[in-house]
Parts: structure tokens; C-alpha cells; sequence
């Protein structure tokens, strides 16, 4: 199965420069409804997740509580506690699934590391269903048949 089919793509998901500011990215993250963004550099590689919690302890730890203080830091200079590691377009559905076990959003790279999309666990898990769901249809289907011929 084919990734891509599950695709959101870059164009209509929320992301962030590394280059912003702490309050660039948390305007962001506030408009999408968003805990957690992909950040990209400039040439549109994929470098990480920033997540509400980052922001948050840094600003609590690094800038004494002091939002003003923090506003015009860029985010890559924010430590970042983990990382949603980005699948590639030749992932496997299986690898996919594993990975949207410890991800909201897993992000889709290309062969370069060029940020592409992300596919949700919300599609995976559709996904899991839909395959559940359908052989348990077709040996229906198949039983209803066997039976009709006796």
C-alpha cells in the first residue's frame, strides 16, 4: 500500500520556519488548534516537531516566565524534547502503523529530506479498520454463497 494515498499535503498543513520567533509559532499553534508542528528550514527540509510542551519549558526554564523575553527568540534556539520521526514516501503501511502508535502526525518526507505532508493517526487508524473490516465482508460473502449452493 502506497503512503501517499493518506497524504495531507504540505500545502494545506499548518508548519513552521525555523527561523520564527517563539511568538510567530505559538500565534501559529494557537490559530490551527495545533499541540504539536512540523518545523522546516527555509529550503523545505524537514527538521523536527515542536510541540506546546517545548515552548513551555523553555519559556518557564530559559526565560524565567518571562513571555516578553522570549517573543523574539527564534524557535530553533528552543530545545525540543522529542521529535515525530518522518516516514518517506516508500514507508510500508506496516512501519506507518508502528509509527503512529508514539505520533499524532507522522510527517512525509521525500527522498531528500524535503518536507512533503504528514499523515495523521487518524488515517492510519481508519486505515486498520477499513483492513479489518474487509475480510471479514468477503468470507460473509463467502459463506453466504456456499450456503446458497447447498
Amino acid at each position: 500500500m502506497n503512503i501517499l494515498r493518506f497524504l495531507t499535503p504540505k500545502s494545506k498543513v499548518a508548519y513552521i520556519y525555523t527561523d520564527y520567533t517563539v511568538r510567530q509559532a505559538l500565534e501559529k499553534m494557537e490559530y490551527h488548534r495545533y499541540t504539536a508542528i512540523p518545523m522546516i528550514d527555509r529550503s523545505g527540509i524537514y527538521v523536527g516537531t515542536l510541540t506546546e510542551g517545548d515552548l513551555l519549558w523553555a519559556i518557564k526554564n530559559d526565560f524565567a516566565l518571562d513571555l516578553k523575553a522570549a517573543e523574539n527568540v527564534p524557535i530553533s534556539q528552543i530545545a525540543r524534547k522529542m521529535d515525530n520521526a518522518p516516514a518517506r514516501v516508500d514507508t510500508s503501511m506496516e512501519d506507518l502503523v508502528e509509527m503512529a502508535l508514539e505520533q499524532n502526525f507522522i510527517p512525509v518526507t521525500d527522498d531528500r529530506g524535503v518536507f512533503i505532508g504528514i499523515v495523521t493517526r487518524k488515517d492510519v487508524i481508519v486505515y486498520c479498520i477499513d483492513s479489518m473490516k474487509t475480510p471479514k465482508i468477503r468470507s460473509f460473502a463467502l459463506q453466504e454463497a456456499v450456503s446458497s449452493l447447498s
